[in-house]
């Protein structure tokens, strides 16, 4: 591990370390922007030099390596597979083992650790990679600052409790009527089975547009909390289209603030 090192809260200076083992949770209808929030968390919470950070890629399409600038080695679906086709494995299955199979599927990056769920060996059921996962997250979060998991597209992950045991649930949309849709979809499983209940919950809205730089002409569906607000912003729209990592992103990039301004209130 690498120690380079509507709910509110008092706002805080993410550049004062905080208590072990907070945790942050990034789901929402595809395509809204969730890898590109989480990216730039683990980015500004890893350059205060003050945190261990584990970043979970929670979704079998695999972003989060490619925004960090990360090569992909084994994942938690290559455990799977392993434990499925090797019985010598299989046979050392214990909570110890698994324990350590998992941290030693954890990659290193600069300020950072990565686990990466990974894809299924073939076409079917997620199941047992969820379990592993969750059980994952459990175990390793606990040894980290803060962890960071971008999640799967839509409810499915809130719904299954891989998302469990978080202190902020942030649900990416943006002022499109389905990615809403999709957001209060998710808000109401993650109501519905107790995980918003003792932590902070919310909508954030990215990719905003304001002439009047008053950005608040977005409704929350069902009265949810709008936590904050990204605005569209050229250089990650650029650094996607030539597949550069988002931790290069420029200290004055609007979205970088933006991103900043969120954690203040909620790291």
């Amino acid at each position: 591990m690498i120690t380079n090192e509507s709910k509110h809260v008092v706002p805080k200076d993410i550049n004062e370390p905080q208590a072990k083992g907070k945790s942050i949770a990034i789901t929402g209808k595809g395509g809204t922007g969730k890898t590109m929030l989480a990216t730039l968390m683990i980015k500004i919470l890893a350059e205060t030099g003050h945190y261990s950070i584990l970043a979970v890629d929670a979704d079998s399409a695999m972003s989060l390596p490619y925004t960090l600038d990360m090569k992909i080695g084994r994942t938690v679906g290559d455990f799977r597979q392993e434990v499925i086709e090797n019985p010598q494995v299989k046979r050392k299955l214990d909570n110890g083992h698994i324990r350590t199979a998992i941290a030693d599927i954890v990659e290193h990056g600069n300020g950072f650790d990565l686990l990466v769920m990974g894809r299924p060996e073939a076409p079917g059921c997620y199941c047992t990679v969820n379990d592993l996962l969750r059980y994952g997250i459990s175990t390793l979060s606990d040894g980290y600052d803060f962890t960071i998991i971008d999640g799967e597209a839509g409810p499915e992950q809130v719904n299954r409790r891989v998302m469990q045991h978080i202190d902020a649930l942030f649900v990416v949309a943006d002022s499109s009527l389905r990615s809403l849709q999709t957001a209060e979809t998710i808000m109401h499983v993650a109501q519905h089975q107790g995980i918003t209940a003792s932590g902070i919950a919310g909508l954030i809205i990215n990719r905003y547009k304001s002439e009047t730089g008053a950005p608040h002409k977005c409704t929350s569906p069902s009265g949810f909390d709008i936590l904050g607000y990204i605005p569209e912003d050229d250089n990650v729209r650029h650094y996607d289209s030539i597949g550069k990592s988002l931790l290069e992103l420029p200290s004055n990039s609007p979205s970088l603030t933006s991103v900043g301004e969120i954690l203040k209130r909620f790291a």
